[in-house]
């Protein structure tokens, strides 16, 4: 058996263990009656726990195809506490009830199975799961937070590795721009007559064609419509009214929800400047779509990644730094997996 399979079971027999420690100490259902037989039916219960959490396990690694990792980081390992949670503790609640129905019923009343019965041990059992989740979190904390900082490791690499390719397509495409083509090298020398004049034109506008069928490649290799991915080009933001902003969106910081408006921060003249437009956070957002770029960070901001200095990893949520201002972005949990893909693709 690996090290993360023995780690695992212990984990589930511990928790199992505290379980059962907490219906000896209060022995509801009935138990006091049974004296020292009690004992004997806590054991019966703790080996039905045991099996539980590990048929739990085998759900959530081919069914739900959540397997058991600390390597994909801190958000992966809390979505998958929180499944096992949510399966496996109606799982232990309806094994306890039929032991109640199939066994303890014998000689204590009231323990027939019913949705009164399983509702009360499905809050027993929610509570202890509750109180033991509590415990395994403050001692894997340190393992979270190891989790978390190879996490933000990753991203920040993977963001400095898209922002390096993203210059080197930007200069490619100047290097393009300022190559002279065949006919400007023979214009000087091709002015003599009318059938050569007809000739150099017919000449310029295949040089222009085939220099439009060597940008559209790194257009396309930008992720779609050329400056999608960067995009030195002109942009303008409109609102519900007639105010608009122009920028460049390689020059679009991030974009701020404030009530009816959004607060646009862009660089113009090498300063920061932020400008007020009346419009939703929604409605820029889907302005931006063509742009891969500019995604949504928190249900109040729009980040460019491209002008996002480094990933940091704080208190246990993620923020991002941005160039120039230095402003410190937070990330929600739900609009992670958008960031991680706007980079990892």
């Amino acid at each position: 058996m690996s090290k993360g399979s023995n780690e695992t079971l212990l984990t589930r027999v511990i928790s199992t263990t505290f379980v059962v420690l907490a219906l000896a100490v209060f022995k509801p259902f009935g138990l006091d009656t049974w004296h020292w037989q009690a004992y004997i039916h806590l054991f019966a219960m703790w080996v039905m726990g045991v099996g539980v959490c590990m048929l739990t396990d085998i759900i959530l690694k081919y069914i739900i195809k959540m397997p058991r990792s600390y390597s994909r980081g801190v958000g992966y390992i809390i979505r998958r506490n929180l499944w096992f949670q949510l399966i496996n503790t109606p799982l232990v609640a309806l094994g306890i009830c039929l032991y109640r129905h199939l066994v303890l019923n014998n000689k204590v009343d009231g323990n027939q199975l019913s949705l009164e019965n399983y509702l009360e041990t499905l809050l027993i059992i929610a509570f202890c799961s509750f109180a033991i989740g509590l415990y395994w979190r403050f001692k894997f904390r340190s393992r979270y937070l190891a989790a978390e900082l190879e996490e933000t490791r990753l991203l920040n690499e993977k963001l400095q590795l898209l922002q390096a390719n993203n210059t080197n397509a930007t200069q490619s495409d100047e290097v393009i721009a300022e190559v002279p083509t065949h006919s400007d090298l023979d214009s000087e020398q091709v002015k003599t007559t009318t059938s050569e004049e007809k000739s150099e034109s017919k000449e310029k506008s295949d040089n222009k064609n085939r220099a439009e069928s060597i940008s559209a490649p790194l257009s396309a290799q930008r992720g779609g419509g050329g400056e999608a991915f960067v995009g030195d080009s002109p942009f303008t933001l409109k609102g519900t009214t007639s105010d608009s902003i122009t920028l460049q969106i390689s020059h679009l910081l991030y974009i701020e929800a404030v009530g009816n408006y959004v607060k646009v921060f862009h660089l113009r003249d090498g300063r920061v400047r932020s400008d007020m437009l009346r419009a939703t956070s929604k409605q820029i957002e889907d302005d931006l779509r063509a742009y891969p770029m500019i995604v949504r960070c928190h249900r109040a901001f729009l980040v460019n990644l491209g002008q996002v200095e480094q990933f940091v990893s704080k208190s246990g949520t993620m923020q991002l730094i941005i160039r120039h201002c230095h402003e410190a972005l937070p990330v929600s949990r739900s609009n992670m997996a958008q960031i991680k893909k706007a980079i990892l693709r």
